[in-house]
C-alpha cells in the first residue's frame, strides 16, 4: 500500500499541537476536570475540554478545533496544500448531539481561518469513532489513481454538547459514582497528512461491522446477540493479512477503548480469537485514558500517536495495529510499518 502518515496535529484536552499532547499522553497526563453539566449524583460531571482561550461555544468552537488540528499538521509539509484533498471526519448523522450540524457551513469558515486554496476538494465522512478508517481506504484510492498528491484527514467532534450529556446520561452510560461502567465526554481535533512518503507505512486495512454491537436488542424483543468479538476480529484478520503479519509479531498496539466493559470484551475477544504463540509484553495504548471519549477525531489522533513514537524512538516496536469501534457495530483496524526503525531502537 502506497500510503505514508507524513505529518500530525492536534488540539486536545492535554495539549494545543501534536508535540505538547503527544508528550502528555505519553507521561500519563489527563484532561479530566469538572464541567458545566451536572450528573445523575446532582454532581458537576466530569469531562475532558479543551482548554481554548475564548469560550466559543458549539459549531463555532468546533470550527477553531479544527483549524488548530490541521494548520498544525500543515505546518509540517510546506507546499502540501497545492495538491490536497480535505477528508473531514465527523460524528455519526443520526447520533443525539452531535456538534457539526451544518458541515458545509463549517467547511466555509474552516476554509477561512486556514486560507485554504479554492480548488482544495473535500470529502465529508460521518461514521463517529470509526470514521479514519474509511478515510485512510479512500485516501488510499485517491493517492493510487493519482486524483491527489496529498490527503490531509481531519477528524473533529465533541460529546460535551448539552443534547449529548442528556442522552448518554439517560442511557446510563456516562462515567459517574452511580455508574463505573461508563466513558468520560471529551472532544478534540486531530489530523494526519497522509502521501506517497513518510515516517510510518500503511500495510494493512480491515473494516467489519459487529453484529452484537452495544444497543443490538434493545427496543426488540428476541433480538439480542451475545458479544462474540466477530467484527473486531475480521476487521483484525484482514488488515493483518493484508500486511502479512500475524497478532503474535505485531508489537504494540493501540485503541480506542473509551471506558466501557463492552469494548474492552471486544478487543479481548478478538486478540483471544487471532493471537497465537506470543510469549512477550505486548503494550496497548488508549487516548480515552487520558482524552476521553473523542469520537470521530480518535483515529487520527491515534495515527498522530504512532508517527510521534516511531519518530521519537520510543515505540515499544514495528509494526503496530489501530483499532476502533462505533456504538452502530462499525469497526475498523489498521496495521503499520516504521519505514526505517528509529535511532533509538537501533542504539539498543
Amino acid at each position: 500500500m502506497n500510503l505514508h502518515i507524513v505529518s500530525t496535529g492536534m488540539v486536545t484536552a492535554v495539549g494545543l499541537d501534536a508535540p505538547s499532547s503527544c508528550a502528555a499522553m505519553r507521561a500519563r497526563l489527563d484532561g479530566f476536570r469538572e464541567t458545566r453539566f451536572l450528573g445523575l449524583d446532582s454532581n458537576w460531571l466530569i469531562g475532558a475540554p479543551v482548554p481554548l482561550p475564548r469560550l466559543w461555544i458549539g459549531q463555532k468552537r468546533m470550527v477553531r478545533l479544527a483549524a488548530g488540528a490541521m494548520m498544525d499538521a500543515l505546518a509540517a509539509a510546506p507546499g502540501a496544500e497545492d495538491d490536497l484533498v480535505l477528508l473531514l471526519c465527523l460524528a455519526e448523522d443520526t447520533r443525539p448531539g452531535r456538534p457539526v450540524t451544518d458541515p458545509e457551513a463549517f467547511l466555509r469558515d474552516l476554509a477561512a481561518i486556514v486560507d485554504l486554496p479554492v480548488r482544495t476538494r473535500t470529502q465529508m465522512i460521518a461514521h463517529g469513532r470509526p470514521s479514519g478508517f474509511v478515510a485512510l481506504d479512500r485516501a488510499r484510492k485517491l493517492l493510487t489513481d493519482g486524483t491527489a498528491g496529498h490527503v490531509l484527514i481531519l477528524g473533529v467532534d465533541s460529546y460535551l454538547t448539552i443534547a449529548g450529556i442528556t442522552h448518554y446520561l439517560d442511557a446510563q452510560r456516562l462515567l459517574g459514582a452511580e455508574n463505573p461502567n461508563g466513558f468520560i465526554p471529551g472532544e478534540a481535533a486531530a489530523a494526519v497528512l497522509v502521501g506517497r512518503s513518510g515516517a510510518l507505512r500503511l500495510t494493512g486495512l480491515g473494516l467489519a461491522r459487529e453484529p452484537a454491537f452495544i444497543y443490538n436488542g434493545l427496543g426488540e424483543e428476541g433480538t439480542h446477540l451475545p458479544l462474540r468479538g466477530d467484527g473486531m476480529t475480521a476487521a483484525y484478520k484482514a488488515a493483518m493479512d493484508a500486511a502479512n503479519v500475524d497478532l503474535a509479531h505485531v508489537e504494540y498496539r493501540i485503541g480506542d477503548l473509551i471506558g466501557e466493559q463492552f469494548f474492552f470484551k471486544q478487543s479481548t475477544l478478538a486478540s483471544l480469537r487471532l493471537e497465537r504463540g506470543r510469549t512477550a509484553f505486548q503494550d496497548f495504548w488508549s487516548p480515552g485514558e487520558n482524552l476521553g471519549n473523542v469520537g470521530a477525531a480518535v483515529v487520527p489522533a491515534m495515527l498522530g500517536m504512532a508517527l510521534t513514537a516511531a519518530v521519537k524512538g520510543y515505540a515499544p516496536g514495528t509494526p503496530v495495529l489501530i483499532e476502533a469501534s462505533g456504538d452502530d457495530g462499525a469497526c475498523g483496524a489498521a496495521v503499520l510499518h516504521d519505514v526505517q526503525p528509529s535511532v533509538a531502537r537501533r542504539a539498543a
